[in-house]
């Protein structure tokens, strides 16, 4: 199953955080939030497909989030666990951690937002710039 979520840049997108990856529907982004590469996401976790929510809850799958933006993309592999719960209405983050809450999409992932091509951190520093979160895993 696959599933896209847009999104757009923020001039305080900084991309530094080393061990989450966000996005989120809140439209004002501080410069503390180093894990974000996006604002105005279409939806939260909440929001997300029942089936793609089964499949993410299956400690086997194996996820694949792939991030588009300025012509770039930055994939990452991580897995679904039984733990998620997938309801937080605005924010989507992807773990390296095992670290479960209603914000987790994924967890065991192979990368963050520090790992994210600097290319594309720059383009979604912009509010002009566009970008989508491709969800895959298994249906």
């Amino acid at each position: 199953m696959i599933f896209e979520v847009g999104f757009r840049g923020h001039p305080n997108v900084r991309s530094l955080h080393r061990t989450t990856i966000e996005v989120t529907t809140e439209r004002a982004l501080t410069p503390a939030g180093d894990c974000i590469v996006g604002v105005g996401a279409d939806c939260g976790c909440a929001g997300l497909p029942g089936r793609l929510k089964e499949a993410l809850r299956d400690g086997r799958s194996r996820v694949r989030i792939v991030l588009s933006a300025g012509g770039l993309e930055y994939e990452v592999a991580g897995r679904g666990d039984p733990r998620l719960e997938l309801s937080h209405p605005r924010d989507i983050v992807v773990r390296r951690s095992s670290f479960a809450c209603p914000r987790t999409l994924a967890v065991g992932c192979d990368g963050s937002a520090s790992e994210v091509p600097r290319a594309m951190a720059a383009a979604l520093s912009s509010h002009r710039a566009r970008g989508v979160m491709r969800i895959e895993a298994p249906a």
